[in-house]
């Protein structure tokens, strides 16, 4: 199957290290074009799934316009589905844009609770936040239910956090996680692409499509996979 992982997009996050408002409006807009060109991407190459593992926004600062672009985009790729795990800066509360914004049809945004989305040779199970902070992972409620097909895993979180402040993020084992059979665990959070040291488990950072601050150095880009 082919897909594209995509997470820590956090639109309209007000680049205060940077020294005026233009260099961060020019920020934003280039954070657009970035996530412009993964849409058109996906059109371009037909990739039927889109997952976008949590900060899609930020919560505070996100305007109606900005969300008006996003959807746009969304719409103009009517047979993709897309995926959407709220993080812990555009958790699903109440006055959301989740929970208030009518998104394309072919939008699903997932909840705290574990859902599973089963289609004829793929099992999707996604959880996100419904607060800005989740301390307690939900692994012990997973469990893969058929092996015949692909298994994947979409969340949001620490994967081995070890610090009091990485705790409070969904934290997760990765043995934990190894153990329950997923094929695929799309992660976000971490803005830095990470892939797991054991290849076949599939354990993935995408990191951000573009860099937040000054000690975000590196490569930033968007995950494709085919399976």
């Amino acid at each position: 199957m082919k897909f594209i992982h995509i997470a820590d997009i956090h639109f309209d996050i007000p680049f205060t290290t940077l020294e005026t408002r233009k260099l961060s409006e020019q920020r934003r807009l280039e954070q657009r074009n970035a996530f412009k060109k993964v849409i058109e991407y996906i059109k371009e190459e037909n990739i039927p799934y889109l997952f976008i593992c949590g900060d899609l926004y930020e919560h505070e600062y996100i305007k109606k316009s900005t969300i008006e672009y996003i959807n746009r985009l969304f719409e103009t790729i009517p047979e993709t589905k897309i995926y959407i795990i709220p993080g812990n800066h555009d958790p699903y509360i109440k006055n959301s844009y989740y929970a208030k914004y009518e998104w394309a049809r072919n939008v699903k945004i997932f909840k705290e609770e574990i859902e599973k989305i089963e289609e004829e040779n793929i099992c999707i199970y996604g959880y996100g936040f419904e607060d800005f902070y989740m301390k307690r992972s939900k692994e012990e409620q997973m469990k893969v239910e058929d092996k015949n097909k692909i298994n994947i895993l979409l969340t949001h979180g620490t994967l081995d956090g070890n610090k009091n402040k990485e705790m409070l993020y969904n934290p997760m084992s990765k043995t934990e996680l190894k153990a329950i059979g997923f094929d695929y665990i799309a992660l976000g959070h971490i803005h830095k692409i990470s892939y797991n040291d054991e290849p076949e488990q599939n354990v993935i950072y995408p990191g951000s499509l573009i860099s937040m601050g000054f000690d975000e150095l590196g490569k930033h880009r968007n995950d494709s996979t085919e399976k």
